[in-house]
């Protein structure tokens, strides 16, 4: 049976990158931690789990396998004295998710407004990250899902998804670009000045298939920006354009001061969904709300 202090103390040394940083952040003594550690590597069948040097530690393959659960566990343990105290107010959670900001604004608003009127009360986490972030938080516990353009390529080894919904792309234009037509080709923006996603992720990938599928490069006259809200804001209040996923944009669109513009060249819809460790078991509020996005599901 592996004491949990024991994993505590590797944390500790691992987040220090020393024996001495481990002893120094839990307050105890050097060799107090020397000696657990030795422990835990013989409770786990006298593996090693990292390698000392005069610049820290090394983890080995043993230690990197470790510290993912370690971190696991200690994410589980920060949220289980709040999880109860809410449980007695009559509030269910907490879950913790993370997402791209096109994915989550795509699915969580809708998935949210259902569960309120199912289950009552909750208390939900939400944090934007770009997608080579969202896999390890997925793998180190901070958060149970990951909202995130789906089918693009395989997920991260040891995560599963699920496509939820689809989205077909378009031209954003503000009040400035009335006079543009209701369709054309990307070949025809050539001369435009645009606002486009900087991240280099499956969401940037797509937009820039939408520019190789009209055989021309990327515009030049560009602002690379990954905040939905400040691109919206500047497409709005200017000659730029920009191409999003329609309902990423259905707010501004549905009262009238941005406008889309079917590309002929969007041939293909943006995948959306969620993506989790695999044969993880959820929380009860994160099954719940991947039970609502199931019921939900466009597809």
């Amino acid at each position: 049976m592996i004491d949990p202090r024991a994993i505590r103390t590797f944390l500790a040394v691992c987040r220090a990158n020393s024996i001495s940083g481990g002893a120094r952040a839990l307050n105890i003594s050097q060799p107090s931690v020397s000696n657990a550690i030795a422990q835990l590597e013989q409770s786990l069948g006298g593996v090693s789990l990292f390698e000392r040097s005069r610049s820290g530690i090394q983890l080995t393959p043993e230690g990197e396998a470790l510290l993912r659960r370690a971190e696991a566990i200690d994410s589980l343990m920060a949220d289980v004295q709040t999880e109860v105290k809410l449980a007695s107010a009559g509030v269910t959670g907490p879950l913790r998710v993370g997402g791209t900001p096109g994915a989550l604004v795509s699915l969580l608003p809708d998935a949210v407004r259902r569960m309120e009127a199912r289950i009552g009360h909750f208390a939900l986490h939400v944090v934007e990250r770009p997608d080579h972030d969202l896999a390890a938080m997925l793998h180190r516990g901070e958060i149970e899902l990951a909202f995130v353009t789906t089918g693009i390529e395989q997920p991260p080894e040891g995560i599963e998804e699920r496509t939820f919904s689809r989205d077909p792309f378009a031209l954003i234009v503000g009040k400035q670009n009335d006079h543009m037509p209701a369709r054309l080709s990307l070949r025809d923006t050539a001369h435009m000045r645009w606002v486009l996603p900087e991240a280099r992720g499956a969401f940037r990938r797509q937009v820039d298939a939408l520019f190789m599928a009209a055989d021309i490069p990327v515009p030049q006259d560009i602002i690379r920006c990954d905040s939905l809200l400040t691109t919206k804001a500047m497409v709005r209040g200017s000659q730029r354009v920009t191409i999003l996923p329609m309902q990423v944009a259905s707010a501004e669109l549905s009262i009238g001061v941005l406008r889309a513009i079917t590309i002929e060249e969007a041939q293909f819809a943006r995948s959306i969904g969620v993506r989790k460790l695999a044969g993880a078991r959820l929380s009860r509020l994160g099954t719940e709300l991947l039970d609502t996005l199931i019921h939900s599901s466009k597809l």
